[in-house]
């Protein structure tokens, strides 16, 4: 299991995997990805990216001859001895992690082999232990994924950290992993299974935790009069905070975070623990996309017949991931005040379309925004700092816009004619003359 260019298998090649084989082959290993569907893997197979990824189809054209993708498994094993697990592990019903896919992956290997089986998927704590025992005398790491969907090319090639779990007599099987990720520079972080896959959960639930706390100071600087991007940045220049994560919004979403949040619940409440925090930031990101139906309601009254915009509908710029995304609860909320949605995104169109079918879609954000009674700015793309907002404004029946991510300049917005409320931002109003004597 040594040597420079270790040959390497991906199990699963959805966002995770596709992006870990594309940088893999990018320093040079011949990879091996297999997955399921057969559309997938034909469309992998002729150089068409499969999702919106920032750097990932200049990967996968550079290294193409180093990259076969493949439905069979049999081909994976013959070529490759490191297998990387990136299969998806959505939340069920209960909130526990869904992890049929990887016991799927478990039933394929029970015939052995000279495998090790390194495990990128983000599962609860106890997992690995579950899988050693029905995989006995398979090496076995779990190396879990800290990847930001946007730039997530970037964060595979520098890392901040690399987590290697591996217990007592997997330590060479440890060492294999590590030496593959060696070349990238980030802290190698070497620790027992259960630990590894606790130190994914509870970053992101960190992470999760920082925004709901952020959105809670925003409702309170509203009540009070204060701004909460000055709050957030005096708060983020003392070293023990730091300022990722301070940004206020209608609420954080994706793959990641909603899921990792509630299998952590659920793992504490499992074991026996009420997880009292996690509940509380659950909650409040819940109420946080709500909380923008009634700011249009304290403009509109009523929105009942009433047309209103949506700016972006992924749950984040960079990328044409809807799951969790914010939109939807918007939505349907403003769908169920009686609302006319229009929506615009730049890149998640395709997909949106399948998920919200009574929304009208259009082609531009100034479409959406034509003769619309107000407007949402739901994802921060870049496009939206660059658009004409003066023409926007004349466009629309009443030129009022919630920015629900805090991405635009007030003041510009205020010029260009609108009524403009952020997140945790006192709103200007008109300054009343003083009577004359």
């Amino acid at each position: 299991m040594s040597g420079d260019r270790e040959p390497i298998g991906v199990i699963g090649v959805g966002w995770v995997g596709l992006v870990t084989a594309a940088c893999f082959a990018e320093l040079g290993h011949p990879v091996v990805a297999r997955d399921i569907l057969e559309e997938k893997v034909d469309s992998l197979s002729r150089g068409e990216t499969t999702i919106h990824e920032p750097g990932l189809p200049e990967l996968l054209k550079r290294n193409a001859e180093r990259l076969t993708f493949t439905t069979e498994m049999p081909e994976l094993l013959d070529a490759a001895r490191i297998l990387f697990v990136c299969v998806d592990t959505p939340p069920t019903r209960s909130g526990d992690a869904d992890l049929s896919r990887v016991r799927s992956v478990v039933e394929e290997l029970r015939a052995g082999g000279d495998h090790v089986l390194v495990m990128k998927s983000t599962v609860p704590a106890g997992t690995g232990h579950s899988i050693l025992r029905d995989l006995p005398g398979v090496p076995y790491v779990s190396c879990p994924e800290f990847l930001k969907e946007g730039s997530a090319v970037e964060d595979f090639l520098h890392p901040d950290r690399v987590v290697v779990g591996a217990e007592a007599g997997d330590e060479a099987a440890g060492d294999a992993v590590a030496r593959l990720y060696e070349p990238l520079g980030g802290e190698i972080v070497r620790t027992d299974v259960a630990s590894a896959e606790m130190i994914k959960l509870a970053s992101n639930a960190f992470l999760a935790t920082k925004i709901s706390f952020v959105n809670e100071i925003a409702n309170v600087c509203e009540e009070v009069g204060a701004d909460v991007a000055e709050v957030a940045r005096g708060m983020g220049l003392d070293q023990r905070i730091g300022s990722a994560f301070l940004r206020p919004g209608i609420g954080y979403g994706g793959s990641c975070f909603p899921k990792d949040v509630s299998a952590l619940k659920m793992l504490a409440g499992n074991s026996g623990y009420h997880f009292q925090l996690l509940n509380a930031v659950i909650e409040v990101n819940e109420l946080q996309k709500r909380r923008v139906v009634g700011k249009l309601q304290k403009h509109l009254g009523s929105l009942l017949g009433k047309r209103v915009a949506l700016l972006g509908l992924a749950f984040k710029p960079q990328t044409d991931d809807m799951r969790e995304a914010s939109s939807l609860v918007l939505a349907a909320r403003l769908e169920g005040e009686g609302a006319e949605v229009v929506a615009y995104d730049p890149v998640a169109g395709g997909v949106a379309r399948e998920l919200l079918d009574t929304v009208d879609h259009r082609d531009s954000a100034l479409e959406a925004l034509d003769g619309a009674d107000a407007a949402i700015l739901v994802t921060e793309w870049p496009e939206f700092a660059d658009l004409d907002w003066a023409a926007a404004a004349e466009r629309m029946a009443r030129p009022l816009l919630i920015d629900g991510r805090n991405f635009l300049d007030p003041a510009m917005l205020r010029n260009a004619g609108f009524e403009y409320e952020g997140i945790g931002r006192a709103i200007e109003t008109p300054v009343q003359a003083e009577p004359t004597s």
